[in-house]
């Protein structure tokens, strides 16, 4: 049995896991997800209970119950490099035993629902839409650092992305991955628009935004919206989605992001005051979750 060192697994002399603070008592099976540390507060003022808060760097935890359900809520702030530290030690925190840095025997599997925010992509999604992330395609590269992650892609989607897209980014190929289907009918029910979410490593030129900086393919947002595979177009973009579905199927967890819509990328328009536009979104996972 494999002991995991101290180098590749750090623990705080308290028992708790390097970024995220945590301990495995600390932390529920069913976990709510957002980027922004203050939305944690959020979520969590509809808490009946709270039993513990954590906060370290960008990383923001409350456990509590909610209508007779433990959950955790925890931010993960932005991009897809913060979702590896959070997926790695929220499974570590489930499934590997702290005191022995041995994997334990019997599996614990996490259900985990990402509320974020995000641009639409499609006239059927405009601002204060809710979209949840039935497909995700990663252009941020996570995955590949990890073995085996062919078995949770879709590469026939892969291989139509790229020769609709007319890839041009050298060194990174997108990678798509779909959400559990029990999840994605769980939370979506009839009131969420499922579509197919692209998560990128940046918010500026790699959304084709273009502000200084001149735009490797200034096409690729156009082939983007036109991209059309058995009748599924792309909805959105946002930034964790991808490493989010990957890193959890490979674990073996359930998760799903869902998204409200504050940006129109086709009209060029923006809500900057969105916060109370995920009220509604915030409600409706903690009732389905």
């Amino acid at each position: 049995m494999r002991i995991i060192p101290a180098s590749e697994m750090p623990i705080h002399a308290d028992g708790s896991a390097f970024h995220l603070h945590l301990k495995p008592e600390q932390l529920s099976d069913r976990i709510i997800l957002v980027g922004d540390p203050a939305r944690v507060n959020t979520v969590a003022d509809y808490f009946d209970t709270q039993e513990c808060e954590v906060s370290s760097r960008e990383f923001h935890s409350i456990t509590g119950s909610y209508k007779g359900k433990r959950l955790t809520v925890i931010s993960h702030g932005i991009g897809g490099d913060n979702i590896d530290i959070v997926l790695n030690e929220l499974d570590a925190l489930a499934n590997i035993d702290f005191k022995t840095r041995t994997v334990k025997p019997e599996f614990k599997q996490l259900t985990l629902v990402r509320i974020g925010t995000s641009g639409g992509l499609q006239p059927f999604v405009p601002i204060g839409t809710y979209v949840a992330a039935e497909k995700s395609i990663g252009f941020d590269g996570v995955l590949f650092f990890y073995a085996q992650n062919d078995k949770v892609r879709d590469l026939d989607f892969e291989s139509e992305l790229a020769k609709q897209l007319k890839w041009k980014v050298t060194g990174l190929s997108p990678y798509a991955v779909s959400a559990p289907s029990s999840l994605v009918e769980q939370i979506t029910q009839k009131d969420i628009i499922r579509g197919i979410t692209i998560a990128t490593n940046g918010f500026y030129g790699a959304q084709g935004r273009e502000l200084r900086l001149p735009l490797h393919d200034p096409d690729l947002n156009r082939k983007i919206e036109a991209f059309d595979f058995e009748g599924h177009k792309i909805t959105n973009f946002e930034m964790e989605s991808s490493a989010l579905a990957g890193l959890a199927a490979l674990m073996g967890h359930r998760a799903l992001t869902v998204c409200c819509i504050i940006a129109g990328r086709v009209d060029k328009n923006m809500n900057t005051e969105y916060k109370g536009s995920l009220t509604g979104l915030i409600e409706t996972v903690l009732d389905r979750i």
